[in-house]
C-alpha cells in the first residue's frame, strides 16, 4: 500500500505506528464496523468528526475523536469548552475542509493541521493505543495515545457524551 500523508508525518516525526488494513476496497463503515472487522474493542477505535462553531465569523474547524460507540452530544461538548453553539459538519463541508473522504478522515492526514482545532475524548487517557484513520478508508493506524496527542497538538476534553 502507497503511504498517506498521515503516515508520512509520522515517518518524519519518527512516531512508531502499525497500519491495519480492514477493507481494501476502502468502502464507508462506522467506527464500530471498523472496530469489528479489525477485531478490536470499540473502545480503542477513534472515530474523527467535523464539528464547526456557529455564530462565530472565522472560527477554527475542529476534529473531534471519540470511540466508536460514543454518541456526541454538542449541547455537552460546547460546555465543556466554552463554546455556544455547535453543529456537526455536513459530508460536503467536512470533505471540503479536510480534503479527505468522509470515512477517512485523519487528524495526522491535514494538509494544513494549524487550520483544525483537535480535541479527543478524554476517556483516550485510560488506553495505552489507539486506532485512528490513516487518512483513507478502509485504513487505520494503530499507536501510542500520547504519541497522537503530541503530533496532532490534540487537546482532552473531559464531557462530550
Amino acid at each position: 500500500m502507497e503511504k498517506t500523508h498521515a503516515m508520512r508525518v509520522l515517518d518524519a516525526r519518527g512516531i512508531a505506528y502499525e497500519t491495519k488494513t480492514y477493507d481494501a476496497a476502502g468502502a464507508f463503515h462506522s467506527a464500530e464496523e471498523a472496530a469489528a472487522l479489525l477485531g478490536v474493542g470499540a473502545e480503542t477505535v477513534y472515530k474523527t468528526l467535523v464539528v464547526l462553531r456557529e455564530g462565530v465569523a472565522r472560527a477554527k474547524p475542529m476534529l473531534v475523536l471519540a470511540p466508536a460507540g460514543a454518541r456526541i452530544e454538542l449541547k455537552k461538548l460546547a460546555n465543556s469548552i466554552g463554546e455556544k453553539k455547535l453543529r456537526m459538519a455536513t459530508r460536503r463541508e467536512a470533505e471540503h475542509l479536510t480534503g479527505m473522504e468522509t470515512g477517512g478522515i485523519s487528524a495526522l492526514g491535514l494538509l494544513r493541521p494549524a487550520n483544525f482545532d483537535v480535541l479527543i475524548d478524554e476517556t483516550a487517557r485510560r488506553i495505552e493505543t489507539i486506532h485512528i484513520s490513516a487518512g483513507v478508508r478502509g485504513v487505520d493506524l494503530v499507536m501510542n495515545v500520547n504519541d497522537f496527542v503530541v503530533a496532532t497538538g490534540a487537546q482532552y476534553v473531559r464531557e462530550m457524551y
